[in-house]
């Protein structure tokens, strides 16, 4: 999990409060995109992560 990607969904979830609490649709929906975007990213990381830990696996299995 990136710390880029934490701080952007903070940044995003922030935005979409303050877009709540003023009103402003616009602000809200570009906070709730922002926050998505951030989570989506971090869950591909993790996914990209697992998958090079398996295929590392695979190699070391043939090794043998």
């Amino acid at each position: 999990m990136g710390i880029e990607d934490k701080l952007n969904q903070a940044k995003g979830a922030l935005k979409e409060g303050t877009g709540k609490l003023t009103g402003d649709k616009k602000t809200e929906i570009e906070g709730a995109v922002e926050k998505v975007v951030s989570k989506a990213k971090d869950s591909l990381e993790d996914i990209k992560g697992s998958v090079e830990g398996a295929v590392e696996g695979l190699k070391n299995s043939f090794k043998k």
